[in-house]
């Protein structure tokens, strides 16, 4: 077996930075535009370029969102955007149009192309096609399961790249091509604007009794029909490492810094135990489930890789997420006074009992001695959202430190 690459996402250049520094191989964004995540903050050219540059300093590659099923105008658009990013030089663009594809060859001819799942990608005939046309790998659709991962590996050139999905959110339509949203909101989930109404409640109205409405059961347990477990292959990375996976994939480009440095440290850690000793990463999966666990979600399942999900696989009974731990902020250094500096991501107060996250796998827990604002005014609690504070710690946190606390109700 080779040992796969770690594909980590980020919705803005502070997260980038983020994923690399907590294990990821590459790092998959988007930029204003063209990409499926249009509520994502998403990077400007300038945050790519800085992005990029971190990347690349340190080994690691950046890939470029650019999956919209595209309408006819948003061509002219397209082409001046690959027009800058063949400037900026990512390691690769995601597409799944092949209109957009075909943009992206003629502007940008010295960029991989990787198909993203979108395109909806279950067979191998379909992957040699793609390969065919210049594509350098392509993203497995969410529905294939191990054997046929295997399948599609062992009737592909030996020099096409494959990609799935390992860790996140799951959609309850085929790769994710959904109409639900356009139809309901006017917001199309193929051009990067979806409302996720797969995780709204729903009830059924008979066509003559208008305003009376029944709730819709499965099984007498809910009626939250369209909403699906989130994935979760920590347990099972041995068996995706011998499909032939060239690069596992982490889903969340909607996510914080927390969840992206939290999923990446574990598959980071786990990937390198597995390589180095079998024996090891099996000895260490309680500590992987429970980090995992600290990730806010909504229940796991292993989706497709093992059959067809069952019922088991979706939740009836609520569409909320389960969050033991809150996000407090990331070290972005310390001050003249040795305090640490971070913008606050959640409240807490002095006497607080605050987890450092370390990339190595280390979690040290440390107090709140005193905190002051960015005027200098010492505070007794942090409960201003996106506040620059300077904050003694008993134990002082470093340089892209992430600082986590548990959710007082669980404490």
């Amino acid at each position: 077996m080779k040992k796969p690459e770690l594909l980590v996402p980020a919705n803005n250049v502070e997260v980038l930075k983020t994923a690399v520094i907590y294990g990821a191989d590459a790092v998959y964004i988007g930029g204003e535009a063209y990409g499926l995540r249009a509520g994502a903050k998403n990077a400007s050219d300038e945050e790519l370029q800085e992005g990029i540059r971190f990347a690349h300093e340190r080994g690691k590659k950046v890939y470029v969102t650019a999956n919209i099923l595209a309408h006819n105008e948003d061509f002219p658009g397209l082409r001046t955007y690959f027009e800058t990013l063949k400037e900026i030089q990512p390691d690769a663009l995601i597409i799944s149009d092949p209109g957009v594809f075909m943009t992206a060859k003629e502007v940008c001819p010295d960029i991989d192309i990787h198909i993203s799942t979108q395109a909806n990608n279950t067979n191998y005939q379909t992957f040699a096609f793609w390969h065919d046309l210049g594509a350098k790998r392509v993203v497995a659709g969410r529905e294939l399961s191990l054997k046929e991962l295997k399948d599609i590996r062992d009737n592909i050139p030996e020099d096409l790249e494959i990609e799935t999905f390992v860790h996140g959110a799951m959609c309850i339509s085929y790769s994710g091509r959904c109409l639900l949203s356009n139809y309901l909101t006017g917001r199309d989930a193929n051009r990067g604007e979806c409302t996720h109404p797969c995780r709204w409640k729903y009830s059924v109205m008979e066509e003559t009794r208008p305003g009376e409405y029944f709730p819709v059961f499965e099984n007498e347990r809910g009626t939250f029909i369209f909403n699906s477990k989130d994935l979760n292959m920590i347990e099972h990375l041995k068996e995706l490492a011998a499909t032939g996976t060239d690069s596992l994939k982490i889903e969340g480009r909607m996510k914080t810094a927390l969840y992206v440095a939290t999923a990446a440290r574990t598959y980071r850690l786990a990937l390198d135990d597995l390589f180095e000793d079998p024996a090891k990463y099996e000895a260490r999966l309680p500590w992987y489930k429970e980090e995992l666990g600290k990730c806010t979600n909504r229940e796991f399942t292993t989706g497709f890789f093992f059959g067809k999900p069952g019922k088991d696989e979706q939740i009836y009974d609520g569409a909320t997420y389960v969050t033991t731990h809150i996000y407090i902020g990331s070290t972005a250094g310390t001050d003249a006074s040795g305090r640490a500096v971070f913008t606050q991501k959640n409240k807490f107060e002095k006497g607080d009992v605050i987890e450092i996250m370390k990339p190595s796998g280390e979690n040290i827990e440390t107090e709140v001695l005193d905190i002051f604002n960015d005027r200098g005014e010492e505070m007794v609690a942090a409960s201003h959202a996106s506040e620059i504070l300077h904050v003694r710690f008993s134990v002082m946190p470093e340089m892209y430190d992430i600082l986590r606390m548990k959710k007082k109700e669980q404490q």
